[in-house]
């Protein structure tokens, strides 16, 4: 009897680690239409931005990247990263109607730290269907004072 009850117990166990191992369906903000799902989709006028040479006094530099919700649904911003604290992305978090436009903002500050070649990139999270993830670069070359 004791056997029958451990060999169950490891049979709910092992069924417990089985299902804890399938992946999540993600929760995306859809439309139904005419059998076909839709959402938000966001389509960047520019992916990428060169500051060319600048010197270290005009720092820090500024730039935009305009993006349009080409989608049927609201578009969120949910994070904007960077990996260094030189570069500093500004968005909003206010849901961009399907066919508005929206831009995120990025500063670049290297004074007194960083001259020389830069490529720095920002990761943006959104709730676009066709790509939640996108990379954004903006590069330069910062001259000494």
């Amino acid at each position: 009897m004791k056997k029958i009850l451990f060999i169950v117990a490891v049979m709910l166990a092992a069924a417990n680690v089985t299902y804890a191992q399938q992946p999540q369906k993600k929760n995306v903000t859809t439309v139904k239409e005419a059998g076909t799902e839709k959402g938000a989709e966001i389509k960047f006028e520019t992916l990428t931005h060169d500051f060319g040479t600048f010197a270290e006094k005009d720092s820090p530099v500024r730039c935009e990247f305009v993006f349009t919700n080409v989608g049927t649904a609201p578009l969120l911003i949910h994070q904007a990263l960077t990996t260094c604290g030189c570069t500093v992305p500004e968005y909003s978090k206010d849901p961009i109607a399907p066919g508005a436009k929206g831009k995120i903002e990025v500063v670049y500050n290297g004074k007194g730290k960083f001259p020389g070649k830069f490529k720095k990139n920002i990761t943006v999270r959104t709730n676009s269907t066709s790509s939640s993830v996108i990379r954004l670069f903006i590069e330069g070359n910062m001259t000494a004072e």
